[in-house]
């Protein structure tokens, strides 16, 4: 490696000399005092790996003087220092590895190559679902359930395990990704040993789902990538990324009584979505920081995605030690992270200069609200006492086509008490009769068919769980309890947390409103929320019911949660917990009571909520470090089940021609060394036009599989039983079956076919209605090119893979969208389709594009254009546009030529073994 700017030194700490690049040398030629704490990391991970050419002296200089105002124009490379990874993404990721040491041994390689080069962990935590609730053996039955569905899935990962260096699992029920990364994974400070020598630098990490920001909040640098960037890391490439803006948020105060770090995190997260901060760092300091414990921090770096930033990013400080001593880190690594934080001037001190910021936001957390957010955005944040009202505006849209004559001031003209669920007495709003466990009851639109205390978001924080467990406790003696039907559930994020839980005397109180435990995963907050009672589905078929869920999490997209439900809410614990009792969401908690108490009063929400000072004390008598010693003593190790599972040995992975979760994909086949140049798009259909905030939930769902979808009819035709089906995210290791669940959610809605919802669009010339699929794979029968045309914010949410694979494997060319997520553009890309964008103030509808054109994309110049012209010839004649090419930097051009970021690496490692031996040396 090269120092061109000799800042190679030493720190001595522990007795023990450590190797750094040191920012304080740095400084002596540049002002980098003035620089955000996140660029601090950027310029150290450069000094680092600076060669010369992945990294160059130019690079380092461009970081070291930062403009914070400047537009972002100058491609660096990172290179993160490891790689986490949940089973969803994850497994699809070793999938592509073993494809890779196949196609290796094609082009005359060496398959065992292909491993990752730096630190890759996995954590079992999106397979559980919530197919059993309610009681005590839930927990069991669920995971009994999870190992049998998933049995081919966890033997192939097992067989990873085994054949692929530099690669651990976390088995499943130990808890979420995120939470597992804060609470354990995260070192804060890396060390490394070369040739008997130490080396200590930032942590750093790329993670395979969006909400790796969460390890923000203990000052580590990272985000979401898709899982083919993840591959390319843990293959020794760096990603090409430019100078990001940085954005300071000072947060000032504390929270007032009655206010939650939800709160806190809705208010943060419509605050930076209004002002903008996509494609940029979001950075955290002030005063604030003082009062705000380590969970409230991870918890508002956890919903960057929602709010838009790459990362939220909070710096070292004491509180950091503190939550590092908490959980029970070794005393040495402690004293490391101090020490090599004040040294490299990543210490943050109360009082003292901010750094330069982009823009600067401010929040007093004093004014902090209690809040919800929906009823299908996260960003959408609704205030407590305006949730009624949200909802009466948000049913009324949603059954207008149901009653079209209701005027909406009579359709909540006579509200009040009764026994029915939602909009007790009003007609013509319907009502179904149902029954469970012998409880009779009217169900009717707004009921909570769901109240999930569930999410990496908010089971993270003692503060939010315990103050649910006290809400419990205070509701039940009372005399309280949730509704029949609601069905509710306890998906806590590790270990942890059921250990405190009991130690506080609380899971019990949990336990007698209904909040069993049901698993250590993500569970609702990612659609595993298993089926509805079959009386409650019915209900809601037989009233055409707009019904809801209220859950802890960070999603509530359309189509996400569960497909019976339409409304859904994201609340903090406590009130999911007080959803569960209220049973609707059409109350106002402030002013209306929850229920009747065992006495006969009314029992109102403000009679039952833990104060501060409460919830406070039983942290600090509940928790403590050896709860995360114990249970993080045998992380790896799995329990019977999982050590159970047979799995097959060698370098190579013996494909299974029967399954129908894993299966070697077609990305590779045909591939040569070499490559040509990119290619102008003729003659090409548009598979789908669609308009704003396409989420990548409805372009790759994650949920259940429908038996007449597409996906449905290919299993059926392998003799899969649909109650076997499992999950769309369980089966991402199947190629056969994501692509044909591309673009299959059933909410999406496609203007072609007038906006009618689910995954169908119109063939031309032949005018057939088909399902996408089925249309996709009649135009690559034709040898048909194809365009999907989209809005704005087109693929925002959870950072699937597979959402730019499908794309891919359907044979669609380019995406055209008024703008982009981050990741998903970026994962366009390295699935080789092009991302282009409509110029400002340009879409679809202003240039009259129906659906039914043929388009000529030319003059792309092998990726050189940054702009190109589009004709577009349809019924409505010939349309003529520019829009811009999202090839955002060289290494993308790079990576498009090549038709993705993975023929690249394999390309690179099959001509240079040489070169790749001594990488993974």
């Amino acid at each position: 490696m090269s120092d061109s700017f000799s800042t190679s030194t030493t720190l001595d700490v522990n007795g023990k000399s450590y190797h750094i690049r040191s920012l304080a040398k740095l400084g002596e030629r540049f002002d980098i005092k003035r620089l955000p704490y996140s660029m601090k990391i950027l310029l150290e991970n450069l000094l680092r790996q600076e060669d010369g050419l992945n990294v160059t002296s130019k690079e380092i200089e461009a970081v070291a003087n930062w403009e914070a105002k400047k537009e972002p124009d100058t491609e660096i490379s990172f290179m993160p220092a490891r790689v986490v990874l949940q089973d969803f993404t994850g497994v699809p990721c070793v999938v592509d590895l073993a494809a890779m040491r196949d196609a290796m041994v094609k082009l005359g390689g060496d398959p065992t190559l292909i491993n990752p080069l730096s630190p890759a962990e996995l954590v079992i935590d999106h397979s559980v679902q919530v197919d059993d609730y309610g009681h005590a053996n839930s927990l069991d039955i669920n995971g009994q359930i999870e190992f049998k569905r998933n049995q081919e899935r966890y033997s192939f990962l097992r067989w990873g395990q085994k054949a692929l260096n530099n690669f651990k699992v976390v088995p499943p029920n130990t808890g979420i990704v995120h939470q597992v990364n804060l609470e354990n994974l995260a070192r804060v400070v890396m060390t490394e040993e070369k040739n008997g020598e130490w080396f200590a630098f930032p942590d750093t990490v790329f993670g395979t789902d969006s909400h790796t920001t969460m390890i923000n909040g203990l000052g580590v640098l990272g985000w979401g990538v898709g899982g083919i960037e993840a591959e390319a890391a843990m293959l020794g490439q760096p990603s090409s990324m430019l100078i990001p803006q940085v954005v300071g948020f000072e947060l000032r105060g504390k929270l007032p009584e009655g206010a939650t770090a939800t709160d806190l995190v809705l208010t943060v997260t419509q605050m930076l979505r209004k002002h903008g901060v996509v494609g940029k760092f979001v950075e955290f300091f002030g005063e604030g920081l003082e009062h705000l414990p380590l969970a409230d921090r991870a918890t508002i770096a956890n919903m960057a995605p929602e709010y838009g930033a790459t990362c939220g990013i909070f710096p070292i400080d004491k509180e950091s030690l503190n939550y590092l001593r908490l959980s029970g880190r070794p005393e040495e690594l402690i004293t490391l992270v101090e020490a090599y934080a004040r040294v490299q001037g990543m210490w943050h001190e109360a009082g003292h200069a901010h750094a330069e910021y982009s823009a600067t936001l401010q929040l007093d957390m004093a004014s902090v609200k209690p809040s919800l957010a929906g009823p299908k955005r996260p960003q959408d944040r609704v205030l407590l006492e305006d949730v009624k009202k949200n909802y009466q505006e948000a049913v009324l849209e949603l059954t207008h086509a149901r009653h079209p004559k209701t005027p909406a001031e009579d359709r909540f003209a006579n509200e009040g008490g009764g026994t029915a669920v939602g909009n007790e007495a009003v007609n013509p709003s319907p009502v179904s009769k149902c029954e469970v466990n012998g409880e009779a009851f009217d169900l009717r639109d707004g009921a909570v068919v769901i109240a999930a205390i569930t999410s990496c978001t908010n089971t993270s924080n003692p503060a939010v769980m315990l103050a649910a467990g006290l809400l419990a406790r205070n509701a039940a003696a009372k005399g309280l309890k949730a509704q029949p039907w609601v069905k509710t559930s306890l998906g806590p994020g590790s270990l942890v947390v059921t250990d405190y839980l009991k130690k506080a005397g609380l899971l019990t109180e949990l336990e007698k409103l209904g909040f069993f435990l049901v698993g250590y995963g993500c569970t609702t907050c990612i659609g595993n929320s298993g089926p509805l009672l079959p009386e409650i589905s019915k209900g809601i078929a037989d009233g055409e019911l707009a019904v809801a869920s209220v859950l802890s999490g960070n999603r509530n997209f359309e189509g996400r949660v569960h497909a019976e439900v339409k409304m859904n809410y994201l609340a903090s614990p406590p009130l999911v917990v007080a959803y569960a009792i209220a049973g609707t969401v059409n109350i106002d908690m402030t002013t209306q009571p929850l229920g009747i108490g065992s006495d006969g009063t009314p029992v109102f929400l403000k009679d039952i909520w833990p104060s501060n000072k409460e919830i406070g004390d039983f942290i600090a008598k509940t928790i403590g470090p050896e709860m995360f010693k114990q249970n993080y003593a045998h992380v790896f190790a799995g329990d019977s089940r999982w050590n159970q599972i047979a799995s097959p040995d060698g370098d190579i992975y013996q494909w299974e021609d029967a399954s129908t979760y894993i299966k070697n994909p077609p990305y590779f086949d045909g591939m040569s060394l070499e490559i040509g140049k990119i290619e102008d798009i003729h003659s090409a259909r548009v598979l789908g036009l669609f308009g704003d905030s396409i989420t990548t939930d409805h372009i790759s769902p994650a949920g259940n599989i429908k038996k007449d979808s597409p996906a449905g009819k290919y299993l059926i035709g392998r003799g899969v039983e649909p109650v076997d089906f499992n999950s769309y995210g369980s089966r991402r290791g199947n190629d056969d079956v994501m692509v044909r669940g591309t673009f299959a959610n059933i909410r999406i809605k496609n203007r072609m076919l007038g906006g009618e919802e689910g995954g169908n669009t119109i063939h031309y010339p032949s005018g057939d209605k088909l399902a996408i699929y089925d249309a996709a794979i009649r135009y690559q029968h034709d040898k048909v090119p194809l365009v999907v045309i989209a809005g704005k914010e087109y693929g925002t949410g959870s950072s699937r893979d597979w959402a730019a694979k499908g794309t891919m494997l359907l044979g669609v060319k380019a995406v055209i969208a008024e703008s982009f997520e981050r990741i998903h553009r970026s994962n366009l890309v390295g699935m080789g389709v092009l991302p282009l964008s409509f110029l400002p103030g340009e879409n679809a509808q202003s240039l009259g594009l129906i659906g039914d054109e043929v388009f000529e994309i030319a003059g792309l110049h092998d990726g050189a254009a940054k702009q190109v012209e589009i004709v577009a010839t349809g019924s409505a004649g010939e349309k003529r546009f520019t829009v811009q090419v999202l090839l955002l930097t060289p290494k993308e051009v790079v990576y498009y030529r090549h038709g993705g970021i993975l023929p690249y690496v394999l390309r690179q490692l099959a001509k240079s073994p040489s070169d790749a031996a001594g990488k993974a040396a």
